[in-house]
C-alpha cells in the first residue's frame, strides 16, 4: 500500500483553494459557508466508522480521504477571511497531543487520568465550568447520555454495579407504561428516561451504546432481509402476509445460519 506523504497535503490544500476560486473554481463548492458543509462531516465520519466495522480495506482510504475534505474544506473557508488556516489546525491538534501525554513528552507516571484531568485544565482554560461542562450538544444523543453519564459517573454520582442500573431501567419501563395512552409530551419524556438509563447500562458494562446499537441495526437488516428472500422466493411480498406469518417468517429467520 502505497503511503502518503506530505506533498499530497499540500497538493489537496492546493486543490481545495482552486476549487473555492471565485472566478475559475467550481460554482457549488465557492457558495458553500461552514454551515452548510459542517453536516457532512458527521455524515463521512458515520462512513468511516462503516468501513472500518466491514474491515474494508480499500474503502477505508476513500471514506478518511473524505472525512479530512472536511477539514480542509473547513480550513480553506477560514483561511479565506484570516480567522485561521490548515495549518493552524494541524499545530493545535498536534499541540493538544503532546500536552495529554506527558508520560510520552515529558517526565510525568502514566496513570488512568492523565488524560482526562488534562482534558478538565482545558476546559477550565476555556471557562468551561463543572462537571458536564463540554459534552458537545450536537453529538448523538444517545452517544452523548452515555457521556454525560460517564462523566456524573467521575463525581461518584452512580450505581455500584449494572443490576443497580437494570432495575433503574425496568422502573422508567413501568413509569412509561402507566403514560402510554396519555399526554404525548409526558410519554416522550418517559421513553426518553428509558433511553437515558440504558445507555448508562452500556456505560457501566463497559460497552458503547451507539455500536451495540449498530449491530442490532444490522441484524434487523439481515433478518428482515432473509425473511423477504424466503417470500420472494414463492413470489410473494411481506404487504402481503398477516403478522403471525410475519411472526413465523422472522422465527425461522433467526434459524439461519449467521444470524444470531
Amino acid at each position: 500500500m502505497t503511503q502518503s506523504s506530505p506533498r499530497q497535503i499540500d497538493r489537496l490544500l492546493d486543490v481545495m483553494k482552486r476549487l473555492r476560486d471565485p472566478e475559475a473554481g467550481c460554482p457549488w463548492d465557492v457558495e458553500q459557508t461552514p454551515a452548510t458543509i459542517a453536516p457532512f462531516a458527521i455524515e463521512e465520519a458515520y462512513e468511516v466508522m462503516d468501513a472500518i466495522a466491514r474491515d474494508d480495506r480499500e474503502a477505508i482510504p476513500d471514506e478518511l480521504g473524505d472525512l479530512l475534505l472536511q477539514v480542509v474544506f473547513q480550513a480553506q473557508m477560514a483561511s479565506e477571511v484570516g480567522h485561521f488556516d490548515f495549518e493552524t489546525v494541524a499545530g493545535t491538534i498536534a499541540d493538544k497531543l503532546v500536552r495529554r501525554h506527558p508520560h510520552v513528552f515529558g517526565d510525568a507516571a502514566l496513570d488512568d487520568d492523565t488524560w482526562e484531568r488534562e482534558k478538565e485544565v482545558e476546559r477550565l482554560r476555556k471557562a468551561e465550568y463543572g462537571t458536564l461542562a463540554g459534552v458537545a450538544l450536537p453529538l448523538p444523543a444517545l452517544m452523548r447520555a452515555a457521556k454525560l453519564t460517564r462523566r456524573a459517573a467521575r463525581v461518584g454520582f452512580d450505581w455500584d454495579d449494572a443490576t443497580g442500573i437494570l432495575d433503574k431501567v425496568h422502573e422508567e419501563i413501568d413509569e412509561l407504561k402507566a403514560e402510554i395512552g396519555g399526554d404525548r409530551d409526558r410519554i416522550e419524556d418517559e421513553l426518553g428516561d428509558v433511553l437515558f438509563t440504558v445507555a448508562s447500562l452500556a456505560r457501566k458494562l463497559d460497552i458503547d451504546p451507539e455500536a451495540a446499537l449498530r449491530r442490532s441495526n444490522d441484524k434487523f437488516t439481515r433478518r428482515f432481509e432473509a425473511m423477504e428472500t424466503m417470500l420472494a422466493e414463492k413470489g410473494q411480498t411481506m404487504a402481503e402476509q398477516d403478522l403471525p406469518t410475519m411472526e413465523a417468517l422472522w422465527q425461522a429467520a433467526k434459524k439461519i445460519p449467521g444470524m444470531k
